[in-house]
């Protein structure tokens, strides 16, 4: 393996590693997405790991949202739940705390646009057992 060949996967890899700690710290921070963090960790895992991207992949909580992504570009409609409803509190939370009315209407306007896009994209196929 070269030495260029080699940097670039530790590159990977470290990127992997820091969307994928965004990713966890997305599930308890309100506005700090969980989803898209993940699925870039997964990315980037890819190409830098394959273990590592082995381990996403089968893991119990974000391989099922990474599998659906990578096969159809779809996200279930629980996850749309769930993000626009944190895009929704965090809105509440800038206009209660920012110090100027426009930048809590800037966040707001981009999470609009986030969650508009989030809202159509498609839904994977029901899984067994699933409703």
């Amino acid at each position: 393996m070269s030495p260029v060949h080699h940097v670039k996967r530790w590159m990977w890899l470290l990127a992997a590693y820091l969307a994928l700690g965004l990713g966890i710290l997305g599930a308890f921070l309100p506005g700090l997405p969980t989803t898209p963090f993940v699925l870039l960790s997964a990315f980037c895992a890819a190409r830098g790991s394959k273990r590592l991207h082995a381990w996403l992949l089968a893991h119990r909580t974000f391989g099922p949202m990474i599998r659906d992504w990578q096969a159809t570009g779809s996200v279930t409609r629980r996850a749309k739940w769930w993000a626009i409803g944190t895009m929704a509190l965090s809105a509440v939370i800038m206009f209660a705390t920012a110090p100027k009315w426009w930048m809590a209407a800037t966040g707001t306007a981009i999470m609009a646009v986030t969650g508009t896009w989030l809202w159509l994209r498609p839904e994977p196929p029901a899984r067994d057992g699933a409703q």
